[in-house]
């Protein structure tokens, strides 16, 4: 049988204006970004996503190559007051859950939310920005260190248990935003994240949305990138010394030495890892193209809405098609902090294939 054209994965906005944190670098949140105060003065209510929208996405989505969802990565998904109804319609649909979160848990708690989301999670990436407890809640405003560690602790405590009873792996990740506060400790990261066992460090350079941010880029300039270099190189030789408890290194994505002239592009040979790849859908039903911040991604195009069309005709429309094809004539595209080296793409398609199996 012939698969329909679609994406392999789908991100779905479900509550962008609910967190608890006020992370620096949030577009969303930060105690730099005033999308939270404009909503409240413009009267606008929180945007969050009618859970029907999920199913008639998902119902649409039988036959495509769609086999893992993510949930809002914009605010806190596990205070979407339908996440656990997510959680249902994975087992429903056979797809997997791959979270993004902050590490607080809250609701439920981490224990309570493993047994929930383990059985059916192919990743759980854990906002992680910090190796110290000053330096950590410095970044993620809000935050406590302490109970955060724990609450990993616990989660792989679950993990494990399911795993060692022949059940569902999922896979842990720190997932880091690479910033001026917390570079000097992602070595420290990587160490911790092996003593606790998170199989992998991921992270992305900074998206400057505000004037605040700019100095936190480490992009901003040549002694910058050097400095990013130092503690690239750094990293892999303590994920080389500190292994996880089975005596596998711990995964680092994305944390690689730059090009001195990447001040203005990451990778001048890089590609999109999400054109023709995965999806986006905003709160409202929007079709996204990338995980670029809201205003600039909208600078890509209007695809329409989800509500009244479906993913197959965006995903085969002359509009979209258009976008996959010369997306590098785009200023967004050319600025863009995720593109990746056509053999790391390769090998994180086929990691993603792996998990499914």
């Amino acid at each position: 049988m012939t698969q329909k054209p679609g994406p392999w994965r789908i991100t779905f906005d479900t509550n962008p204006d609910d967190c608890n944190l006020q992370c620096i670098m949030c577009e969303e949140h930060s105690i730099y970004s005033t999308c939270q105060t404009r909503r409240k003065q413009e009267g606008r209510p929180r945007r969050r996503m009618d859970i029907q929208l999920i199913r008639k996405i998902l119902e649409e989505a039988k036959g495509t190559p769609l086999r893992e969802i993510i949930p809002s990565t914009m605010g806190e998904p596990l205070l979407f007051r339908h996440f656990e109804s997510i959680i249902d319609l994975c087992h429903e649909f056979d797809v997997k859950m791959n979270l993004t979160t902050n590490g607080t848990f809250p609701k439920h708690g981490a224990t309570k939310w493993a047994e929930k989301i383990v059985p059916i999670g192919s990743d759980v990436k854990i906002s992680w920005n910090g190796a110290t407890k000053k330096t950590s809640e410095l970044i993620m405003i809000g935050s406590n260190f302490e109970q955060r560690v724990q609450n990993i602790k616990d989660f792989i405590q679950v993990r494990d248990a399911i795993a060692k009873e022949g059940g569902n792996f999922c896979r842990v990740t720190f997932q880091l935003t690479f910033v001026e506060l917390g570079i000097e400790e992602i070595p420290a990261v990587v160490k911790l994240a092996a003593s606790l066992g998170v199989n992998r460090v991921k992270g992305h350079h900074l998206w400057v949305f505000t004037k605040e941010m700019e100095n936190e880029s480490m992009r901003r300039s040549l002694q910058a990138i050097r400095k990013w270099n130092a503690i690239a190189r750094l990293a892999h030789e303590t994920a080389e010394k500190y292994r996880l408890p089975d005596g596998k290194k711990v995964l680092l994505e994305n944390i690689y030495e730059l090009d001195e002239h990447a001040t203005t592009e990451l990778l001048p040979e890089g590609v999109c890892p999400f054109l023709g790849e995965e999806a986006w859908v905003s709160a409202k039903g929007r079709f996204n193209p990338c995980c670029a911040p809201d205003e600039d991604r909208k600078k890509l195009g209007d695809f329409g809405t989800l509500e009244n069309q479906s993913i197959e005709d965006v995903w085969s429309s002359k509009k979209y098609q258009n976008l996959r094809n010369n997306y590098l004539q785009n200023d967004v595209c050319k600025k863009c902090n995720m593109r990746k080296k056509m053999n790391d793409l390769t090998r994180s398609r086929h990691a993603a294939e792996l998990e499914t199996v």
